[in-house]
């Protein structure tokens, strides 16, 4: 057996239970798994919550502390990193059931086939039930369109591989089986999955494309905000992500600019928070700085009714290798109409330049 990390961190969480599970043998699932090669820096519980989505790392640390899941016939650790001709066999307890309560709902179908779907997300829709909301979320309608998704690692998600914000509209995957939902995880956790999001920032970057890396962590006292802590801040590495966008500049206007985004990492406000961070907000977002845009404050007529009463970013195209076919496939979802309206006027009465 390769040697195990030094650390056996098993969360950043402090409250985490982390006592053993008692498994009922009768309703558990026995499995056995061989490893053919080498998975360095892959420590056994994120190797087998990405095969076995549906468990959480929590679950699967407590797992291991009760001695079901053994490597070579040996109690493991957490962090040890399964090496070749090792032999994995555990005890999967019964999988809870699901409380997302399906819903009808018109979605929009991009692309489907029997493992995954794609969907163009609208503005104002939550992804997934919390506490304080169990209807009306994209997961109570993805519950009720489709005959089988994925289990993932949380019953309130089947189904979401990853998430966009409420007000964020565009292309979003959901894997409708366990193997899809693992594989297309592992990119996205890997970085190999390419995003780009098309947005409308406020001014005109002075490069034509760059990367910013600066970490992110949550505001100290604003709820649900995000920011880059200063220097003068002390922020801790368990407080503080990694956080790293790519943009480029498609078309300036006089004020304004369109972006490509493109997120290397996937923390929350992402992208409009380091946008604001060098000074370019997005159009729109006002709790980050930007400003509402109208009609009349473009072109000096019309209505001064917000064109888009949220930020305009949209996550605008989306490329992966599928999962099961390991084909290389790009998806697209056409901006809503209130940031193709927003763009025409720029064009219209603000260019700058010739479309690119």
């Amino acid at each position: 057996m390769a040697a195990e990390s030094p650390d056996d961190e098993l969360s950043l969480d402090n409250d985490i239970d982390l006592r053993p599970l008692e498994v009922d043998s009768d309703e558990a699932e026995k499995v056995t798994l061989f490893i053919r090669r080498r998975l360095p820096g892959r420590r056994l519980d994120k190797y087998l919550h990405g095969r076995f989505p549906r468990l959480s790392r929590t679950v699967i640390q407590r797992l291991i502390k009760a001695g079901v899941i053994t490597v070579n016939g040996k109690p493991a650790k957490a962090s040890y990193e399964p090496d070749g001709g090792d032999r994995i066999d555990m005890v999967i307890p019964p999988p809870e059931p699901y409380e997302v309560i399906p819903e009808p709902m018109s979605l929009d179908i991009l692309y489907e086939d029997d493992h995954l779907l794609a969907i163009n997300k609208p503005k104002g829709i939550i992804v997934h039930p919390s506490h304080g909301t169990q209807t009306g979320t994209l997961a109570n309608g993805l519950a009720w369109y489709a005959k089988s998704l994925s289990h993932g690692d949380d019953p309130f998600r089947p189904g979401i591989v990853h998430r966009l914000d409420k007000n964020t509209t565009g292309v979003m995957l959901v894997a409708k089986t366990d193997e899809a939902h693992w594989r297309i995880s592992l990119q996205f956790e890997r970085r190999t999955v390419r995003k780009t999001y098309l947005g409308v920032v406020e001014g005109n970057p002075k490069f034509e494309s760059d990367i910013i890396n600066a970490p992110l962590s949550a505001h100290p006292t604003i709820k649900d905000r995000y920011i880059v802590p200063g220097a003068h801040q002390r922020v801790t590495s368990k407080l503080s992500k990694e956080a790293i966008t790519e943009y480029e500049v498609v078309e300036r206007f006089k004020g304004y600019a369109l972006v490509h985004l493109h997120p290397r990492t996937g923390r929350t406000h992402q992208l409009r928070v380091h946008m604001s961070y060098i000074g370019h907000p997005m159009a729109g977002d006002t709790f980050y700085g930007g400003h509402l845009v109208s009609e009349k404050s473009l072109t000096g007529q019309g209505s001064d009714e917000p064109i888009t009463s949220q930020q305009a970013l949209h996550a605008y195209r989306i490329r992966f290798v599928h999962p099961i076919t390991e084909k290389t496939t790009e998806l697209e979802a056409p901006p809503p109409a209130e940031l193709a309206r927003l763009i025409h006027l720029l064009r219209q009465y603000r260019s700058l330049q010739p479309p690119a």
